[in-house]
């Protein structure tokens, strides 16, 4: 039982997930029933496996992630009752009507066995549909909004945990995550789609692949890159200012 409490050093592991939203338009009979008419979209925001279920139009969630995830906490607008929503079952995944886009923060917390910290993401809600040109204005009429299909926002991320304990490393293991399928089988993100992609007009059930996955490493990889380069800039800066500093004083000493 000691053993299950000591780290495996120099080891990551990594599981991979997606957030994001799906929201479509209420039709005028939907609004009527609702208790703020003024609501013109249903949304639902979740945090899922990137993997899709065969057969299943919903994006990502092929796998349970319970098995390392104990809950979600959803935080919305402050317009909403009971903003802070606390989810600690799959699905991790919060539905709701409304008119505005805002930002979710989602608070992901680990089971105990991993010995981990509670990690924070940020999403912005995605309600009203991408354009050809890869800009969301003008938004579009209702109507010709709900012609156009549902409208999909998701991040693909990896959780990576370092140096586990071996009691949780062998729960992970136990639970390897459902392979990406190597090439699209539906239309891509709207996130991730190139501005000039008419197909990322036309609606749909996006579906994550490797090769978006390794499209996704690499502008991560870019990324840290340019904020290792502008880091050293900083630097140089704040140097040149110290010494600048030094002679400034040193000639106030002098005089």
């Amino acid at each position: 039982m000691a053993n299950e409490r000591v780290r495996v050093r120099g080891l990551s592991i990594f599981r991979p997930i997606i957030y994001g939203n799906t929201a479509t338009v209420l039709t005028p009979k939907e609004r009527e029933a609702l208790p703020s008419p003024d609501h013109t979209h249903k949304w639902t925001v979740a945090v899922r496996s990137a993997a899709s279920k065969d057969g299943i139009d919903s994006v990502g969630g092929a796998d349970d992630l319970s098995y390392f995830i104990k809950r979600v906490a959803f935080k919305l607008h402050d317009t909403y009752p009971n903003p802070s929503r606390t989810i600690d079952k799959p699905p991790f995944e919060v539905s709701e009507t409304g008119w505005g886009e805002f930002e979710i923060q989602i608070r992901i917390t680990f089971i105990p066995e991993s010995g981990e910290k509670a990690i924070t993401l940020y999403h912005h809600l995605k309600l009203h549909p991408w354009t050809a040109s890869g800009d969301p204005e003008p938004i579009p009429p209702l109507d010709v909004a709900m012609k156009m299909g549902p409208v999909h926002s998701w991040q693909y991320d990896e959780i990576t945990f370092n140096d586990p304990y071996q009691n949780f490393l062998t729960i992970l293991t136990n639970h390897p995550p459902t392979p990406l399928p190597k090439a699209k089988r539906k239309p891509v993100p709207f996130h991730t789609s190139h501005p000039a992609s008419l197909e990322a007009s036309k609606g749909g059930v996006p579906e994550f692949t490797t090769v978006m996955e390794k499209e996704e490493a690499d502008r991560l990889e870019e990324a840290k890159k340019t904020v290792l380069k502008q880091h050293a800039e900083m630097k140089l800066h704040l140097e040149e200012k110290e010494r600048e500093l030094k002679r400034l004083q040193k000639q106030l000493g002098e005089a």
